[in-house]
């Protein structure tokens, strides 16, 4: 496809490989694509695509420093941009500040209050129940004995994660555990929960296997929350496994998964790219939303239409006020993250639950990959070498060369 107006410039706050499809996707229309990360040696800033690479921390900075130099970013652009966060943080910086940045950037445009509602879990859950749409079921504890008491009613198994996957990933190496019986749920939380900020959860452990229950909607609305692109499409392997993002994803034709997506945004009246995340549960037929993100996702090049729009081309086009195209799902069209899919095999194999055959045998049908492309090798090469490092690292360290 083609954009009639390229010029207007893009700029992504924070960079990975989601980030990365982002500055494919729009660097080979012409649009000049800006990325905003925290260090430079991060393999996606290899890309031939990014017109320039800044660097801020938003995660050690104040709010108000960041937002003053999103401001100077603006000047030395020298016209307004588009700004694109691509975390839930990034996305509650950007419409709690909206005012100010607007008069120098467009984004899509959500109350502050609608975001923090869609990606707090505890706020999201009671906002589900309230409208009335299928959620998992989740109990948020506030001490160990609640979770004591919690375990002596309890249906077994639940899952024990946390509201930021991410955060306690990062502090403990897990995003989530499923857990058995109420002395394994007592010593899991004990192990997991951070006294200085506890955000552990306890939800219901929906049954089935992964590929079958895990389905995934993308879209983007206009301002009116009239879907301007929405596709569906399945998550076929996940990393980490059972609980983390896409590493294998389909995309896939659900009518009725499609229409609830669109009647929860126009109910909350939501703006913009989202990137929602089901669980199908063949107990009561139901598709239970789990996170709604406020923002792109990473795995939005996994939901690319007909005629190559995908919704960051959505929104640019939406926000730069030309005219946005109809498309149509390709049906069975795949998406990798190749290193973590790989990974993820390795788990899925351990468990018992995925053959050397029937991982290969899922690799047919894959139109791209998020690192690897014939026209921009820079991003692979950089992984790859990132994993030759890491590897030497833990073969020297076990011949005892290192400590």
């Amino acid at each position: 496809m083609l954009i009639p107006d390229c010029s207007t410039p893009v700029v992504v706050l924070r960079t990975h490989h989601g980030s990365l499809g982002i500055a494919r996707s729009l660097g080979r229309l012409g649009v000049p694509v800006h990325a905003v990360h925290s260090s430079p040696g991060s393999p996606e800033l290899r890309s031939r695509y990014w017109r320039s690479r800044n660097f801020w921390e938003f995660d050690r900075d104040e709010p108000d420093r960041s937002v003053a130099w999103l401001l100077e970013l603006a000047e030395r652009l020298g016209r307004r941009a588009v700004l694109v966060p691509t975390a839930d943080d990034l996305a509650e910086l950007v419409a709690g500040h909206a005012q100010v940045l607007g008069e120098h950037f467009l984004f899509q445009d959500n109350p502050l209050s609608l975001v923090q509602a869609l990606s707090a879990k505890q706020a999201f859950y009671h906002l589900a129940k309230r409208l009335g749409f299928p959620t998992a079921e989740t109990w948020f504890p506030e001490s160990l004995d609640d979770v004591r008491r919690f375990g002596e009613t309890a249906l077994f198994p639940v899952v024990l994660k946390a509201s930021d996957g991410l955060r306690l990933e990062a502090r403990t190496g897990r995003r989530m555990v499923i857990v058995d019986a109420p002395e394994e749920l007592l010593a899991w939380y004990q192990r997991l929960e951070d006294p200085a900020h506890p955000s552990l959860m306890l939800q219901e452990y929906i049954p089935g296997r992964d590929a079958d229950k895990m389905w995934l909607f993308d879209g983007c609305f206009d301002g009116n929350s009239d879907c301007l692109m929405g596709i569906t499409g399945r998550k076929l392997r996940s990393h980490p496994v059972h609980a983390g993002a896409t590493s294998l994803g389909i995309c896939e034709r659900n009518d009725l998964l499609f229409d609830q997506s669109l009647r929860f945004m126009k109910a909350v009246g939501y703006r913009g790219i989202v990137g929602m995340d089901y669980c199908w549960d063949a107990r009561d037929g139901s598709y239970k939303l789990l996170d709604p993100n406020p923002r792109i996702a990473a795995n939005f090049r996994l939901f690319v239409g007909s005629n190559g729009l995908d919704v960051i081309r959505c929104l640019y086009l939406h926000l730069t006020g030309q005219p946005v195209p109809q498309t149509e799902v390709v049906e069975g069209r795949k998406w990798i993250v190749e290193d973590q899919d790989f990974e993820s095999f390795r788990d899925y194999h351990r468990e018992g639950t995925l053959s050397l055959g029937g991982w290969l045998r899922s690799l047919a049908g894959v139109r791209e990959g998020a690192w690897f492309a014939w026209d921009d090798l820079g991003p692979a090469f950089g992984v790859a070498m990132a994993r030759v490092r890491r590897a030497s690292r833990r073969l020297m360290k076990i011949v005892g060369f290192t400590q």
